[in-house]
């Protein structure tokens, strides 16, 4: 891969800080109260389902461009859950696509899963956490 961009985080831990390289993200971390924490901060599941929600939606857009179609409203929500998994943790996501009536059936099926096979997130979990679409 020849990379365009490279971002930098810094974290010391689910009940710390998490700072970017160039100081655009810097947010106290805690687990949530699902997991015995306070909840008094942002956790890694929220931050990993913001992005994704984001890339899937930028993704999808660029699809739709080759598609020719349009995505102006369409809404993009990642619901990132973490649990035991074995002897660790592990990771699920449920995509959920809302689209608009224009884009119901088999044309959104097809947009949705085109987006799924070019989104980086959706390359980069293939394979290792299951990801479940859901057209709305």
């Amino acid at each position: 891969m020849d990379a365009l961009y490279t971002a930098a985080a810094t974290a010391n831990g689910r009940e710390g800080r998490a700072v970017s390289s160039d100081g655009q993200i810097d947010l106290p971390l805690a687990l949530p109260p699902a997991l015995g924490g306070n909840g008094k901060g942002t956790n890694p599941e929220q931050l990993f389902a913001a992005g994704y929600a984001a890339c899937f939606a930028s993704a999808m857009a660029a699809v739709s461009r080759e598609m020719k179609l349009d995505t102006k409203d369409v809404s993009v929500t990642a619901e990132v859950s973490i649990g035991k998994d074995g002897d660790g943790f592990g990771l699920a996501i449920v995509m959920r696509v809302e689209l608009p009536d224009s884009l119901t059936g088999e044309v959104g099926r097809q947009l949705v899963e085109a987006t799924h096979a070019y989104c980086p997130y959706s390359k980069a979990t293939r394979g290792n956490i299951d990801v479940e679409l859901v057209i709305e």
